[in-house]
């Protein structure tokens, strides 16, 4: 009987041995999955836009070279991108243009004839699984709603189109229009720069 006894005991020592042995397992590959963090990659980023001319709504295309992330990680992609600022130098834009004026007239004629645009400012903001950029541009501060995609590769593309009279910029759009007047004629003769700019955004996601 002392010796069933003994083995009896000897197998509830192994068994909570086992339980131990398996909660702790447990406990490292939740703590290591907890530990895994996501950050955007700034340099992986790219920021393309396009505007429209005359009646036929041309698409002219640019982007910007340069865009600052402040660093900010988080426990999800959604998580990682949410509250995230940036900063973009207008002085980086780029158009390619073969003439090599474009660019100038841009700057100049558009983001120059706004108040304090020299940098464009913003947040983005995901809620209830809908993104938003908070754009400070020509002094205001006004949303942009975000069509956001993620793959499983953690690349991320985010489009958006602004609307100019949201950030009250068609004195600036004039202001252009005006500079290129005969190059945004169609063949009805008719000078037009239209005022929704499509935004596209490309990043990355690494682990952290």
């Amino acid at each position: 009987m002392k010796k069933i006894s003994i083995l009896f005991l000897a197998m509830a020592v192994s068994l909570a041995s086992c339980k131990n042995e398996k909660k702790e397992k447990a406990t490292e590959t939740t703590a290591t999955e907890t530990a895994v963090k996501y950050v955007v990659k700034p340099e992986a980023t790219s920021v393309k836009w396009t505007a429209y001319k005359t009646t036929e709504k041309k698409p002219v295309g640019g982007e910007f070279k340069v865009l600052r992330f402040d660093e900010k990680t988080g426990a999800t992609p959604e998580e990682a991108l949410n509250n995230l600022s940036f900063s973009i130098p207008v002085s980086s834009l780029f158009t390619n243009d073969a003439t090599n004026t474009r660019d100038a007239k841009i700057k100049t004629s558009f983001f120059g004839a706004m108040l304090d645009t020299s940098i464009l400012q913003g947040t983005i903001k995901h809620d209830n699984g809908a993104y938003t950029a908070s754009i400070v541009m020509n002094g205001i501060t006004s949303e942009l709603p975000l069509e956001v995609k993620i793959t499983e590769e953690r690349r991320v593309v985010m489009t958006g189109v602004m609307d100019l009279k949201e950030w009250d910029a068609l004195d600036a759009l004039a202001s252009l229009n005006k500079v290129c007047f005969d190059l945004h004629k169609g063949p009805d003769g008719v000078s037009k720069t239209w005022d929704d700019v499509a935004i596209e955004v490309n990043t990355f996601l690494r682990e952290n």
